[in-house]
């Protein structure tokens, strides 16, 4: 597609795992891509524009981000509602307000990224089918793909993410179950073929998407295992219940990659329906890769093993910290202030208020770790926490010298907490 004639595809969700690979195939296959981006105040490069899309649920709020657009993908969702963000919001108001608009302003493509599942099992599956019938009956050229479970050797996000964690434990492969669950496991990279061949092809209506392999979660597991370089046949079988259990636990937190939805759409088995793969060739002439052929083509590098196992510290470190501050500060708040006199008789810390001060830095741990606790800015916290203990450490060990050598660590923990929160603060932020 020469400079002149390109054209330009407008992209939702295109920051999340399966629509970064979408919009890599357009740029591949020479499209201008526009990104839609919620950060608001952000500096946006050339390819974004901002948009909340629970605030676009109104045509009219489309007409800028569709300004010179000849396409629109939208692969953007949610798992769990929050606040403004509801599936009625995300998955069917915003993107039917953007078809919609489509309509008024000639924009004649609409590719969608749907979801596999049947609408009794979630609201997230429900909501998905709803706009893509609403869609569907709209007087535009529009795709819906419905695809399986997808993954990449290349990256995870969030269950995708557990699953490769789980498969690269050091000692046995954890299983739900005996991991009885069919799956059509489909490449995220080959959904970005797709939906590029989806754009400019004479294909319309819904097509449900799966790789070429069908197998159980068990034999799925294995293969990922295999390609982290693990031998041996050791599996460990969790009990169902306690997956079942774990799941509502999720859900009622609202925390984690795995919740009810997530539970009950894999015990159903996540597969497409008889003459699916043959659909795809046949209309899209795409032959998605079976999963052996796919890591086979990309092989683990030492970053995959890292994140992987990352992926299962990163939460305990976390819980370590937030205890320890706890701890920190329930000490600070009981031990007696002629205890803590005594600790600083002689030194350049008595001058300081010294009981006043150790209530006030127990109360500030308290805070600290009740912050970390939530998903608000977490890095703050853990910056202030690496600067609270810069402080201790300094101020300690310049006032009171001697707990350099105090034989239960005293100040000498500080030289590991430190860059324990340093690497706290990498993964504490994570989208994967």
């Amino acid at each position: 597609m020469s400079s002149d004639m390109q054209r330009t595809a407008l992209v939702l969700g295109g920051n999340g795992f399966i629509g970064a690979f979408v919009v890599a195939a357009l740029r591949a296959h020479g499209w201008r891509v526009r990104r839609l981006v919620r950060q608001r105040g952000a500096m946006h490069g050339q390819d974004e524009c901002h948009g909340d899309l629970a605030g676009m649920t109104d045509p009219a709020a489309w007409r800028e981000a569709l300004a010179g657009v000849h396409a629109v993908v939208n692969v953007a969702g949610i798992l769990r509602e929050r606040g403004r963000d509801t599936f009625a919001a995300i998955h069917v108001d915003a993107p039917l307000a953007l078809a919609q608009a489509c309509v008024a302003t000639g924009v004649s493509r609409y590719v969608q990224v749907s979801a596999l599942g049947d609408p009794a099992d979630a609201a997230f599956i429900a909501s998905k089918h709803r706009f893509d019938d609403a869609l569907l009956a709209l007087p535009l050229h529009a795709v819906v793909l419905r695809p399986s479970l997808v993954y990449s050797a290349a990256g995870s996000f969030g269950g995708s993410s557990l699953m490769r964690a789980m498969a690269a434990l050091p000692w046995a492969l954890p299983l739900p179950g005996n991991g009885r669950w069919p799956l059509d496991p489909i490449a995220a990279e080959d959904i970005g073929e797709l939906v590029a061949q989806a754009l400019v092809g004479d294909a319309r209506g819904m097509y449900e998407v799966g790789g070429p392999q069908r197998m159980s979660l068990r034999d799925y597991q294995w293969h990922w295992r295999r390609w982290f370089g693990h031998r041996g046949h050791r599996e460990w079988h969790i009990p169902e219940r306690v997956v079942g259990l774990q799941a509502r636990l999720g859900q009622w937190l609202g925390a984690g990659p795995v919740g009810q939805t997530t539970w009950r759409l894999l015990q159903r088995g996540c597969v497409t329906g008889d003459g699916a793969l043959a659909r795809l060739r046949d209309d899209f002439g795409v032959v998605p890769r079976t999963l052996h052929e796919a890591l086979a083509q990309r092989p683990a590098q030492v970053q995959d093993r890292w994140h992987a196992h990352l992926y299962v510290l990163g939460p305990l470190l976390r819980g370590g910290v937030v205890a320890l501050w706890l701890l920190s500060a329930l000490v600070g708040w009981i031990t007696p202030p002629e205890t803590i006199e005594q600790m600083v008789e002689g030194s350049a810390l008595a001058g300081f208020a010294p009981v006043v001060m150790a209530r006030a830095t127990a109360s500030l741990d308290l805070v600290l770790a009740l912050w970390l606790c939530t998903s608000w800015r977490p890095r703050w916290a853990v910056t202030l926490m690496l600067l609270s203990v810069l402080g201790y450490t300094l101020g300690f060990g310049l006032g009171l010298s001697a707990q350099w050598l105090d034989p239960l660590g005293g100040l000498a923990k500080n030289l590991a907490l430190l860059p324990a929160l340093a690497v706290l603060w990498v993964l504490v932020e994570r989208r994967g």
